[in-house]
């Protein structure tokens, strides 16, 4: 994804916050579309092309935790940014399970929002095409690149941030993966709140790879992970 010819779908319901914001993308080089509550903007998603969401959490009607679990049984793919008045760690972890790659509590600055963009974008594909994309895990074979964990007929989509988290994982198989490298390589820092973050998706690839027990994701303690393949 280029960073240059990112569409963006905002959904805002405060009308100044939202024309401020689509200004502003717009002549930072982002197209944006902006939409004033959930149901308005999860029928343009349906019906439009976006490469980017920007979801308000409290809005009428639908409110964005509704409309991005929305987006994510059309498109699993897609980065999420949430924006909310609330700095709970509880509806931040509800964001990330349904999927979001970050946060911006309000206010914040212009500025912080397009960096927050860029480093999502970069965070997509963070080892350029060049890399290896594809990985055998005992029976399952990983696909980064289509963001899919399959074995036998059983396909897994991924989430960004599952895929990456993944491809670290093995990257380093049969070894340890140290947790503060991961955080700041996915997460882009190791706060606390983060590293919570982090082990709920640990949490998840696990559940993924219950089909071959000759495959585990070790906790390697004060350290970090290890992605074991004892076949």
């Amino acid at each position: 994804m280029n960073e240059n010819q990112i569409s963006i779908l905002l959904a805002e319901d405060d009308p100044n916050l939202g024309l401020t914001l689509k200004t502003y993308l717009d002549a930072k080089g982002y197209p944006t579309k902006l939409y004033v509550n959930g149901e308005e903007a999860i029928q343009a998603y349906k019906s439009e092309s976006f490469d980017f969401c920007i979801l308000d959490v409290m809005m009428p009607i639908k409110d964005g935790f509704t409309l991005a679990k929305e987006i994510r049984e059309i498109d699993h793919k897609i980065p999420i940014l949430f924006l909310t008045a609330k700095s709970l760690d509880e509806d931040k972890k509800k964001g990330y399970d349904l999927g979001a790659d970050d946060y911006m509590t309000k206010p914040f600055s212009l500025e912080e929002l397009i960096m927050k963009i860029e480093a999502i974008v970069r965070r997509c594909n963070p080892y350029g095409s060049g890399s290896e994309n594809s990985f055998t895990i005992g029976r399952y074979v990983f696909n980064y690149t289509k963001q899919t964990l399959t074995i036998d007929d059983d396909v897994q989509r991924l989430t960004s941030r599952e895929a990456d988290l993944l491809k670290l994982l093995c990257i380093n198989k049969n070894d340890v993966l140290d947790r503060s490298f991961a955080l700041k390589k996915i997460w882009l820092d190791d706060s606390y709140f983060n590293a919570r973050c982090m082990d709920v998706y640990v949490a998840k690839l696990r559940k993924y790879l219950t089909k071959d027990p000759t495959i585990s994701i070790m906790n390697v303690h004060g350290v970090g992970f290890k992605l074991v393949d004892t076949k």
